[in-house]
C-alpha cells in the first residue's frame, strides 16, 4: 500500500469515530432508603374500619366565628310574676285548700275566712294562675292584714348573671345568652334585658338579667348556671370543626383522607368559638379533613410510629472456634 493509500484510509476511520453516537449516561436511582425517607406518615385505616369506630370526613370552608363571654349565674323567680295574697276582711281561717307547690288557676279557691265584723265566711281567691311559693295560713289562725299565700308564674324565670367590672362594657342589653345547667342536662336561651346600675360590695359585681322561658317547669329557681353571652360574629374564609384539632409532637395537626389512611398536616389556628376554628394556614377551602375520631387516627398513627422503630432483633454470634 502506498502512502497516499495509507493517509486516505486513516481520514475514513476517523469521519467514522466522529459519527459513532456516544452512549447515553446512565440514569441515577435513589436508595430505597431515601424513597420511603419522602414518603408521608399514614395511620393505614380501611374505610370499613372508619366508619365502625366512628371516624368522619367533613369539608373546610367559610364560616362565621361567633365570640362568647362565660359567665355564671342563678336561676330566680321573675318578679314581675308574683303575686301576694291577703285577706279582703280580718277574721278567722275555717279552711285552706291549697299547700306549697300546688299549681293555682286564676279565681281558684285558696282559703275561707270568716269575718270579725259581719261573722260570714268568704272565700280567698287566686288572683293568677301559678305555683303557690309560700303558706302563712292555718285553719284557726287570724287573717288580719300579713301575707296568706304567695303565687309565683314560673313559666318564665329570671336568670341573674354575675358581671365583673372587667367585663361591663362587653355586655349590653338585646345580646343572646346561652345557658345551661351545671350538669349540662338543661339548655335554653334568652336575650339580656337589663344590665344592672348597682353592684353587689360583697362579690364586686354587677348583676345582667336574663328572662328564660320555662313552659314546662324545669328551671328550678335556686339552680346554678352557666351562660355564654354572644358578644359578635366573624367571618372567616377557612374554619373546620374544633374537634378535628389534636396535638402531634408539639404541633396543632388536623388529619386528612389519602390513598389508604389519613395522613397529619400540621395547621396555624386563629379565632375559635365553641364549635369551630379558623385556619390560618395548613389547610385550604374545599379540602376534606377528619372531623370526628381523629384521637382514633391519632393513635392508629402512634401505633404505626412505634412498630417502625422497633429495633430488628440481633442474629445471635457465633460460638469462636
Amino acid at each position: 500500500m502506498t502512502a497516499c493509500h495509507r493517509l486516505l484510509l486513516l481520514a475514513a476511520l476517523g469521519v467514522l469515530a466522529a459519527c459513532r453516537p456516544e452512549p447515553a449516561p446512565k440514569a441515577e436511582t435513589m436508595p430505597p432508603e431515601a424513597d420511603e425517607a419522602q414518603a408521608p406518615m399514614l395511620a393505614r385505616i380501611s374505610e370499613a374500619a372508619a366508619a365502625k369506630v366512628g371516624i368522619r370526613s367533613a369539608v373546610a370552608g367559610p364560616a362565621e366565628i361567633r365570640e362568647h363571654l362565660p359567665l355564671y349565674g342563678t336561676v330566680k323567680p321573675n318578679a314581675e310574676r308574683v303575686r301576694e295574697v291577703v285577706a279582703r276582711f280580718p277574721g278567722s281561717i275555717r279552711s285552706v285548700a291549697k299547700a306549697i307547690g300546688d299549681s293555682v288557676a286564676k279565681g281558684e279557691v285558696m282559703a275561707t275566712i270568716e269575718s270579725n265584723d259581719s261573722l260570714q265566711t268568704y272565700p280567698v281567691i287566686a288572683p293568677m294562675a301559678g305555683t303557690v311559693t309560700a303558706r302563712e295560713a292555718d285553719p284557726g289562725e287570724q287573717a288580719g292584714s300579713e301575707v296568706l299565700f304567695s303565687i309565683t308564674d314560673l313559666t318564665t324565670v329570671w336568670v341573674e348573671l354575675s358581671l365583673f367590672p372587667a367585663d361591663v362594657g362587653q355586655v349590653k342589653v338585646g345580646q343572646r345568652v346561652a345557658v345551661a345547667s351545671v350538669d349540662a342536662r338543661l339548655s335554653g336561651s334568652g336575650k339580656i334585658d337589663l344590665v344592672g346600675a348597682l353592684g353587689e360590695a360583697a362579690t364586686q359585681t354587677l348583676t345582667a338579667r336574663v328572662t328564660l322561658p320555662n313552659p314546662d317547669r324545669q328551671w328550678t329557681p335556686g339552680l346554678f348556671v352557666n351562660a355564654n353571652v354572644e358578644l359578635g360574629a366573624d367571618a372567616v374564609a377557612v374554619a373546620i370543626e374544633s374537634t378535628a384539632l389534636q396535638m402531634l409532637d408539639g404541633v396543632t395537626t388536623v388529619f386528612v383522607p389519602m390513598p389508604g389512611g389519613y395522613a397529619p398536616r400540621s395547621v396555624q389556628t386563629g379565632r375559635s368559638d365553641a364549635s369551630r376554628v379558623e385556619i390560618l394556614s395548613g389547610l385550604t377551602a374545599g379540602e376534606s379533613y377528619v372531623s370526628a375520631g381523629s384521637f382514633v387516627v391519632k393513635a392508629e398513627l402512634g401505633k404505626a410510629g412505634l412498630e417502625e422503630d422497633e429495633p430488628e432483633k440481633a442474629a445471635p454470634a457465633e460460638a469462636a472456634p
